[in-house]
């Protein structure tokens, strides 16, 4: 991958990051460090922590013969309800910029099949989600 890309990494990518410590370490108290997209990321991974069973509901009524999250990969499925968060929450974003910027993001973490599976999985819920867009 080419180094540049994350030498200052996207802040979905820092979401993504969080969430899964956040995740993986329960106790643990996140921190946010000084940085220009601050109040974005926590946003992000505050809303989408507090919000993560409405975000599950969302997913399966839309996406019921798409997806079983029970079996899906967490670290796709932390990606897709970030994403899915933006898309329900975040309406100041446009659904083309929140998709393609977490296939960017999800580039980081992904092999190629699953971010094709992303993408489709969040063009779908996009289309319901954001209708006029």
């Amino acid at each position: 991958m080419d180094q540049k890309k994350f030498k200052n990494p996207s802040p979905r990518i820092k979401i993504i990051q969080k969430i899964y410590n956040s995740l993986m370490n329960p106790n643990s108290i996140i921190d946010y460090p000084k940085n220009q997209y601050k109040k974005f990321i926590k946003d992000v991974v505050t809303g989408t922590l507090e919000r993560s069973e409405l975000i599950e509901e969302t997913i399966n009524k839309y996406l019921i013969n798409d997806i079983d999250l029970k079996k899906t990969d967490k670290l796709l499925k932390i990606i897709l309800f970030a994403a899915v968060f933006e898309l329900m929450f975040k309406h100041n974003n446009p659904k083309k910029v929140v998709i393609s910027e977490y296939i960017l993001a999800s580039e980081f973490f992904l092999e190629k099949v699953q971010i094709g599976y992303l993408n489709a999985i969040l063009d779908k819920i996009s289309k319901v989600l954001r209708n006029g867009e």
